[in-house]
This record gives structure tokens, sequence and C-alpha cells, in this order.
């Protein structure tokens, strides 16, 4: 009895399909998951499939690719270079297998991959690299294998330093989220694995800062609310200091640069200077703290905009840019930001310019964080609450009637 022949490894290889005619069998949930990676690929896609998931269709109405609806039909595959057979008909299928292995054709089957001439790895993409992995029959090990490898590439944890790509110098502003290290963007996690500099802010998330490497320096320019504080200027003048000695440099800021953060400011004066930026955008504590806290800033029937204002500045302050009256006239939510120390004054304003005393009010102290905790109040009792629990910054002040808002019980 003859033995049975050694079982061959995949020939991995990366298609370069742009311009390329792609045939796509069959527009379930298959389809849709590998369409987008093909129109990445800049492939001109043929899909043949009587009827479509919505997602599947929405890409046809686009003009992202051209949809035939109708079944499988002997030549479809001609003139292919790659084709996606995956309908509900194991003859249909069965078929155009055959068609692509008579045809020369790479083909992945989604019901049968012993059938198919190609496999589709698990794949993901970090900064430019695409990582795939094949692991024969086994793909949840593929995409475990895949997850792990991806992660370790965005969070730093795997060393990849270019070695054809000039290290170029700047400053990324990047805005490190509410305060839980889990919360930053995956971006912003990747630039701080490549940064030379960190000039980081108190609200951000400080955990991270443990986990750069020792030769990276750490310069604090907390803003600690009424103490001592680096003034924005000596901030400006750091960032452009290190930049301009050739240092990859991070502002690492809290929530988001562009949401009371000065960013603006600091993008300005690296523009004066010559020196090249990057924004990258932050989870606001404007959204995550309430939502972190089970409080929706809009909900459907309750609220339909929400609006978010800073409070330091009190109300009478000849400083103040905020229209309280206007404020107070909304229906929606209300979301102060930095106005613990004027909480009182705010509350009274917007109860003098109209709103009711018993608006539902929350106050959340140090959300995302494990010191997290959540003082519940209203407009009338605010700066009394406020100052009896001894609420300090940072935290944020939720206004209006989604504060009383809780999940639903399960059905019994």
């Amino acid at each position: 009895m003859a033995e049975p022949a050694a079982e061959h490894a995949a020939y991995p290889v990366g298609l370069r399909l742009s311009g390329r005619r792609v045939v796509v069998l069959g527009a379930g949930q298959v389809a849709q998951r590998r369409l987008p990676a093909l129109l990445a690929a800049g492939a001109d896609v043929l899909l043949v499939s009587p009827s479509a998931t919505p997602s599947v269709e929405a890409m046809a109405d686009a003009g992202e690719l051209r949809w035939e609806r109708r079944r499988y039909r002997a030549g479809d595959l001609d003139g292919a270079w790659y084709a996606l057979i995956s309908t509900d008909d194991p003859d249909a299928n069965a078929a155009a297998s055959q068609e692509a292995e008579e045809r020369r054709v790479w083909a992945v089957r989604s019901d049968d991959a012993e059938a198919a001439t190609a496999w589709t790895p698990a794949t993901g993409r970090s900064e430019g690299v695409t990582v795939a992995v094949l692991t024969g029959r086994d793909p949840r090990r593929s995409a475990a294998v895949r997850d792990a490898i991806v992660e370790g590439l965005r969070d730093g944890s795997i060393a990849a330093p270019h070695h054809r790509r000039p290290h170029t110098p700047g400053v990324a502003l990047v805005g490190g989220g509410p305060g839980d290290p889990d919360l930053i963007t995956v971006r912003g996690r990747r630039l701080l694995a490549e940064a030379d500099v960190v000039i980081a802010d108190r609200l951000g998330p400080r955990d991270l800062l443990a986990e750069l490497p020792p030769h990276v320096e750490v310069i604090d320019a907390a803003k600690i609310p009424y103490g001592r504080f680096m003034a924005q200027e000596a901030i400006n003048n750091a960032l452009i200091e290190h930049a301009k000695a050739g240092k990859a440099v991070v502002r690492l800021k809290g929530g988001d640069p562009f949401v009371f953060g000065r960013g603006m400011e600091e993008a300005q004066a690296l523009a004066d200077a010559g020196i090249p930026c990057t924004v990258v955008p932050g989870i606001s504590s404007t959204i995550s703290v309430p939502g972190a806290a089970g409080i929706p800033v809009t909900h459907r029937g309750v609220a339909h905009e929400f609006t978010v204002v800073s409070g330091h500045v009190a109300p009478e302050d000849e400083r103040s840019l905020v229209d309280w009256a206007a404020l107070a006239k909304l229906r929606g939510t209300l979301v102060v930001l930095m106005g613990v120390e004027n909480s009182g004054a705010i509350a009274a304003k917007l109860i003098e310019c109209g709103r009711p005393a018993d608006t539902p009010v929350a106050v959340v102290q140090e959300g995302t964080t494990a010191a997290q905790r959540r003082v519940d109040a209203t407009l009338a009792t605010l700066g009394e609450t406020v100052r009896a629990e001894g609420v300090r910054p940072p935290a944020v002040i939720v206004i209006g009637d989604v504060v009383a808002l809780t999940p639903a019980a399960p059905a019994q």
C-alpha cells in the first residue's frame, strides 16, 4: 500500500491586486468581511450574487465594486487574478473551484478549504506593516497569533525599528484620554513607545510613563490647580528645544489636545518655530467620564443635544466668554469641565436664568481611574454638596435629566 503523500506547507505571498480583476461569488457574511481588504488593495472587484447583505449592497451603491445580481455561471472567472468563492450553493462552489483550477486562478473557497487553491491568512496592519498568519486548519490560532503580533507592534512591546526610513524629529500632541491607560488610542500608545522625550500633563495616563524605556526623558508639565505649575511658555519652549535637538517628542495630554487642552497654542508655537507637528486626538472626558459613571450624555426622548463648557471662570467674572443665559434655556445635557471651584456660582446662574432648580446633577471625580467616585445632587444643592463631599479636581459635572437614567432591569 502506498504511503500517503507528505502534506506541504502553504507558500505565503502578497498579492498585488491594484487594478486587477477579482471575482467574488456570493455576497453574504464571508464576502462582507473580505471585501474591504480587497477594495483597500485597489482590486477591480466583480461581485456575482442574486442578493447581498446591506453592508455589501452599500459598497455597490457607492460604486466601490460592480455587482451582477445573478448566480454563478461558467466563464465568470475569465480574466480573473483572484477569486473568493463563498456562495450558499455547494454545487456552484465546486464548479467555480474547478474553473479556477482549469484557468489557473488563485481561489479561496469558504465552505471547503481543501478544495481551494489558496487560503486566506489572518491579517492585520500596524503603521504600514501587514501581518499575515497561516496555521493550516486552525483559523482561530491564526487570528490569536496575528492579534498578539499586531498588538505588540502597536504598543511597542515588540521592537521593530525602521531601517529604511530616516528618523523624523518633531512633536506629536497626543490626547491620552480620561485617565485609564487602556483608553489611549492605538496610535498614541505607539508614538509613546517611539518617543525620545515625553512632556506629560498631570491629567494624562500616568501609568503609561512607567512602561517607557530608561533612555526616554520624561518632563513633568503638571498644572496642579491652584498650586505650582509649569507656564505654558515654558512648555512651548521645551517642545521646541527638544525637537530642534533632533528628538522625537510626545506632548502627552489628558483627554483630547483640542478640548480645553491648549493644544492649538502649542501647535501654533511649533508652527512658528518651523517644527513638524502631529495631532493625535484623544477620548475626551466630556463623554467618557459620564459614560464610565453610567450616564449617557444623550438619550432618545430625553436629550437630543449636549453642550460642553469650561467652568474655570465664574459666570460673573468679566473674563467669562460663556453665555450662561443661553445655556440655561437649552433642554439637553450640560457638561462642565474645570468647574468644581465655581460649581455653586454656576448652578446659581443657571437657576437665575431659568433652568429648574431640581435639575439632576452628577459630579464624577477622577473618572475612569481606580479612584473614580460619583456624587449626585440637584442644581439647587450642587455647591453645598461639592463642599460637603470634599470633591476635588479633576471632576466632570453633568447637568440634565440624563443623570437620573439607570440601565433597565433585566426581564424576569
